[in-house]
């Protein structure tokens, strides 16, 4: 096999493995390695070929880390996120407050629900928009 196929199946077995981790990481050294395959194609020297991969390939890591896909999105508050907590976002039903405090039956079992700020305690259906521990925060 010539140099530049097995530059080539590098890059795909990367990109294979791309699939799997889920980040564009492996994504931008596949191709880093697919210009290390032109680069033997173009008949460039092993060391020449080298050079060109890991250029390439440090250089589309550093272009993605700065773009938006490579920044972190900042923290997630999973007490408040819905695609991590699928209770955000449900109703339940209040049939009384005690001091912006209640209890409610809510998937079979007793939770303590807290009135969230700015709210006016009264009987009735409210959403859930954070869960902290055992404790259900509603608005409504």
């Amino acid at each position: 096999m010539a140099d530049w196929s097995y530059w080539l199946a590098a890059a795909g077995l990367t990109v294979i493995l791309e699939l799997f981790s889920g980040t564009f990481y492996l994504l931008m050294i596949a191709i880093g390695l697919a210009a290390g395959s032109a680069a033997a194609l173009l008949g460039l020297g092993g060391e020449v070929q080298l050079l060109v991969a890991a250029v390439v390939g440090a250089g589309a890591t550093g272009v993605l880390r700065r773009s938006r896909f490579g920044r972190q999105q900042g923290s997630v508050q999973a007490e408040r996120d819905p695609n991590v907590n699928l209770d955000i976002g449900q109703t339940v039903h209040v049939p009384e407050w005690r001091d912006n405090a209640a209890r409610v039956m809510y998937r079979g079992a007793l939770w303590d629900v807290e009135l969230a700020p700015g709210g006016t305690p009264a009987p009735g259906q409210y959403t859930i928009r954070e869960v902290r521990g055992s404790r259900l925060i509603v608005a409504a």
